[in-house]
């Protein structure tokens, strides 16, 4: 029985120990005091990380792209995540968000309260992001407009909706380290900025983890699409068999070496990226044909 006893002793602690160390943890004041925004810096940030991407209206188009009501839904095998407001509204949307607020939910994954988000937002990714870039962008989305669009909850089933497992998934996932490690040429250091941290390439391009953490030994090496239709496809060099003039010249107009147009939330993406410097395509460029290969 005493043995039973210390067995259950040392369960509890272990549980409050991983309890404890799972706790949302945000980042210090002092690492942004002093960081002021540039609107005009932000709107690049903006569009390479796919913000309205994922946060407009359905099948929103032009300006009205900008307005982030949110609404979207991305199915996946944990259950349906729905895209929140992140408009200027200050009841429905992040209107009252401080720079550190907009830091610690791309950085750290946790709410203003608190609060571990679920990593349908790619913190895993964005937590490379430099918090210039993120005041920066904090800059520009107080531009934007607001809308009153209250946020939909996720449609998640048990354990998936109980948001306090989330910080055992970051225990296990979330860090700084870039999956393409060691030096490279300055161009695909950008590349490798834009790729891994800002547009979050690897969040759809990589193979997960039965938890649903980036495979990141299989960086880029194509995954299941999580809405259950067809596959996201290897863009490792040996695979994607492009060359450097290609890839700037899908990115900016959607077209193939062989004239296949992009489609599905791709579509998107290269929107996004036609934005960007053509600096910054060619970088991306550099970057991926510097990626290991994956079989």
């Amino acid at each position: 029985m005493r043995v039973l006893q210390w067995i259950a002793a040392l369960g509890l602690i272990g549980a409050g120990t991983l309890w404890f160390l799972a706790r949302p943890s945000t980042l210090d004041a002092t690492e942004v005091a002093g960081l002021t925004g540039d609107a005009a810096k932000g709107e690049l940030v903006f569009w390479a990380a796919g913000c309205a991407s994922c946060h407009m209206a359905a099948e929103a188009k032009g300006e009205a792209q900008l307005v982030l009501s949110g609404g979207q839904r991305f199915p996946s095998e944990f259950g349906t995540f729905i895209a929140p407001n992140i408009s200027q509204d200050p009841e429905h949307g992040i209107g009252g968000w401080s720079l550190l607020d907009l830091a610690n939910a791309l950085t750290r994954g946790v709410s203003p309260e608190g609060e571990h988000y679920y990593p349908a937002l790619p913190y895993a990714s964005y937590a490379k992001m430099q918090l210039q870039d993120v005041a920066d962008l904090h800059a520009f989305l107080e531009t934007l407009p607001a809308d009153p669009t209250p946020s939909q909850p996720h449609e998640l089933g048990f354990p998936f909706s109980l948001r306090q497992t989330i910080g055992v998934w970051k225990l296990l996932y979330l860090d700084d380290a870039w999956a393409v490690p060691g030096s490279l040429t300055p161009t695909a250091e950008r590349g490798r900025y834009i790729s891994e941290a800002l547009a979050h390439c690897g969040e759809c391009h990589t193979p997960r983890t039965a938890l649903g953490g980036m495979d990141t030994a299989r960086w880029l090496g194509g995954a299941p699409n999580p809405s259950g239709q067809g596959r996201i496809p290897n863009v490792t060099p040996a695979a994607l068999g492009w060359t450097a003039p290609d890839i700037v010249q899908y990115l900016t107009t959607g077209f193939t070496p062989v004239y296949d147009s992009v489609g599905g939330h791709m579509a998107h993406v290269v929107e996004n990226m036609a934005r960007l410097p053509e600096a910054d395509r060619l970088a991306v460029a550099e970057y991926l044909l510097a990626v290991p290969n994956v079989d």
